[in-house]
């Protein structure tokens, strides 16, 4: 038996504002109709995985126990953090070394953790091939 992620969920205050965010980071597309809950995918919402806005009363109080890992496929890392810094996102941490390995860790404008890592054209990487690599 297998399953395969459908949506990515986020709790929010402002589910339309941080769709948006979202939607102009990935270059996706924004999904809403008269229901408080918002989506954003890359195409059509059943060609998933999307990513899901759920508007709740409380603010976030702790650090993400998950976040996404993001690689750029048209950009440079620098750039997709410039773009995501330019949006409204919020610098956690600059784990970028020397040799031009490593990530940035950001926030959303809402305060969820997510990572900017190189994306294969920086790694050296064949398009189509997808490696895994710690710290990279």
């Amino acid at each position: 038996m297998a399953m395969r992620v459908n949506n990515m969920t986020f709790d929010c205050g402002d589910a339309r504002a941080l769709a948006e965010f979202w939607a102009q980071l990935f270059g996706w597309i924004v999904f809403y109709d008269d229901d408080p809950e918002v989506l954003v995918a890359p195409h059509f919402p059943s060609e998933g995985p999307a990513l899901l806005f759920i508007p709740v009363p409380e603010g976030k109080t702790a650090k993400n126990r998950l976040h996404l890992d993001v690689q750029p496929t048209d950009r440079t890392r620098d750039e997709a953090v410039d773009q995501a810094l330019s949006l409204g996102a919020t610098l956690v941490g600059d784990f970028r070394k020397d040799d031009g390995s490593g990530w940035v860790t950001l926030a959303d404008p809402e305060g969820n953790e997510f990572c900017v890592e190189r994306g294969p054209s920086e790694r050296g990487e064949p398009q189509g091939v997808r490696s895994y690599r710690i710290g990279t």
